[in-house]
C-alpha cells in the first residue's frame, strides 16, 4: 500500500540496525556525507587561549580541500582517539577537548549531531519551486508557532548553522521582505548544510514527561545541480545519505496548472528560463534522477519499491483559483493539536493526487506509486501571498501549511503520534 498510510519496517536512519551492512553506532557526516564508525572519529585540539598553553593552528589540507580554500583552514590540529567517548586528550599538548571531526573532510561533527538518533532530509526540486524560501519559513514556524505548538525546541548545532541561517534566509526574508536568489550550484562551492537539534517534551504512561530528540540535518539543492546524471553524481551525493526526501513542485511547471491559478500568471524573475519549457527541469524527469541515485545507495531493482519516505508537496497553493479550493481538504488549517490528524492527511492527500490527473500531470502519481513503499502528497504556501516584484507581498509572510511535509516525516521517524479523531 502506498500513500499517507503506508507502513514500511524500519523507517531508514542515519544509525543503521544490525544487519544492514554498517554498525548501529554509525555516523553520516552531515558535510561530505561519509559513513563513520565512532572509533574512527576524530578530534581536534583546543588550541592556545590566552594563557592557555595549546597547539598551534596548521593548515588542514583536508578541509581546506572541502571549502575550495585555505582560508579558515588554520586550525589546530586533529588527533585520533575513542570516537565512543565525548573526550580526549591531545597528545601534544595534553590539554582535553571535546570537539570532534569527521576523518575524511574534517569538518567539525557537532556532539549533538553525534549523540542524538538523525536523519538527514534532502530538499528537491527544480529552480523556481522555491526551495530557499520554503526552508526559511519552515525553520521559522519550527522555531515559533509549530514549535509551541509540539512542545518543541529546534537548536542550531554549530555557529556555521547560525549564521548561514541568519544571513541566507531569516534576515533578507523574514525582516527584510526580499524574494530570495535561486540556490547556488554545487559545482561553484560546497553545500553547507543547515544541522539542528529538535527536543520534544512528551508524556508518557502516568503522565511523566520525557524528552526524545532527533538531530536532523536540512540540505537543498540548485535546480541546475538535477538537470543531468553526472551533475547528480558528481555534486549531491547527500542524495545517497538522504533518510528523507521532500520534493517540492511548482504547480506553474505542471502541464494543465494554468487554468486553475489566479490571472494573471506571475512571470519569471529575472534572469530564469522560462516556465515549463524546459525537459530537463520538469518535475518528473528531476524525481527520476533523484530515484536512480537512492537505487544505487539501497542495491533495489528497476520496479522495486524503495524504502525512503518521500514527500511531494504543491507549493504556492495561494495561486489557485478560490473556488478550486472552497470545497477541498487544501481549505482547511491544521487542527493544531500536536500530533498528525491522520484522517486530514488522507484527505490532503487524495485532493492534492486528483489535482495532479486534472492537471495531466497524473504519471507524477503513477511513478510514485511505482517506484517508493511510502509517499505523501501535499499542498502548501510559504509566502501565503503573491510576491509584489522582488518584495514580499503586502500581507508579510503568512505561510499556509508549510510544516505538513515535516510533520509526516517527524511520524514516520516515531516523533509525533498520529490520531483519527474521526474513527477508532
Amino acid at each position: 500500500m502506498t500513500g499517507p498510510l503506508a507502513r514500511v519496517p524500519g523507517v531508514p536512519s542515519r544509525r543503521r540496525a544490525p544487519g544492514q551492512g554498517s554498525s548501529r553506532q554509525g555516523v553520516t557526516c552531515p558535510y561530505c556525507f561519509t559513513s563513520v564508525a565512532p572509533q574512527r572519529i576524530l578530534f581536534r585540539c583546543r588550541g592556545r587561549s590566552g594563557r592557555r598553553q595549546g597547539c598551534a593552528p596548521v593548515l588542514d589540507e583536508e578541509l581546506a580541500a572541502y571549502t575550495g580554500a585555505a582560508a579558515g583552514a588554520s586550525l589546530p590540529p586533529v588527533f585520533a582517539a575513542s570516537g565512543r567517548k565525548g573526550r580526549a586528550n591531545c597528545p601534544d599538548c595534553g590539554l582535553p577537548t571535546g570537539n570532534r571531526a569527521c576523518p575524511q573532510c574534517h569538518n567539525p561533527l557537532p556532539s549533538a549531531y553525534v549523540d542524538s538518533p538523525g536523519r538527514i532530509v534532502a530538499l528537491v526540486g527544480a529552480k523556481n519551486a522555491g526551495k530557499s524560501t520554503y526552508i526559511a519559513v519552515l525553520l521559522h514556524e519550527l522555531m515559533n508557532r509549530v514549535g509551541t505548538e509540539l512542545d518543541a525546541s529546534l537548536v542550531a548545532c554549530d555557529d556555521r548553522t547560525i549564521e548561514r541561517y541568519k544571513r541566507d534566509f531569516a534576515r533578507p526574508l523574514l525582516e527584510e521582505r526580499r524574494l530570495l536568489p535561486t540556490t547556488a550550484s554545487a559545482a561553484t562551492g560546497p553545500r553547507e548544510p543547515l544541522v539542528y537539534l529538535l527536543t520534544r517534551t512528551r508524556r508518557g504512561r502516568f503522565s511523566r514527561a520525557r524528552n526524545d530528540s532527533l538531530a536532523l540535518v536540512l540540505f537543498d539543492t540548485a535546480g541546475e545541480d538535477l538537470r543531468s546524471r553526472e551533475v547528480t553524481d558528481l555534486h549531491l551525493r547527500y542524495l545517497e545519505a538522504a533518510d528523507a526526501i521532500i520534493f517540492l513542485v511548482d504547480p506553474l511547471e505542471l502541464p494543465g496548472a494554468r487554468t486553475g491559478v489566479r490571472e494573471p500568471v506571475p512571470a519569471a524573475r529575472p534572469g530564469d528560463p522560462s516556465q515549463g519549457r524546459d525537459p530537463d527541469s520538469e518535475p518528473l524527469n528531476i524525481i527520476a534522477r533523484v530515484t536512480d541515485a537512492l537505487r544505487q545507495r539501497h542495491g533495489t531493482r528497476p520496479g522495486e519499491p524503495l524504502p525512503v519516505p518521500v514527500a511531494v508537496a504543491l507549493t504556492k497553493i495561494d495561486a489557485l483559483r478560490p473556488g478550486l479550493l472552497r470545497q477541498s481538504a487544501l481549505h482547511r488549517s491544521r487542527s493544531g493539536q500536536g500530533v498528525l490528524d491522520l484522517d486530514d492527511r488522507d484527505a490532503v492527500h487524495e485532493q492534492v493526487r486528483a489535482l495532479l490527473h486534472e492537471w495531466q500531470a497524473g504519471q507524477l502519481d503513477t511513478y510514485l506509486g511505482q517506484q517508493y513503499a511510502d509517499h505523501a502528497l501535499f499542498g502548501l504556501s510559504a509566502l501565503g501571498g503573491v510576491p509584489e516584484g522582488e518584495r514580499v507581498g503586502a500581507g508579510g509572510v503568512r505561510p499556509y501549511r508549510a510544516e505538513d511535509p515535516l510533520l509526516w516525516l517527524l511520524h514516520r521517524f516515531g516523533m509525533l503520534d498520529g490520531v483519527r479523531p474521526g474513527g477508532p
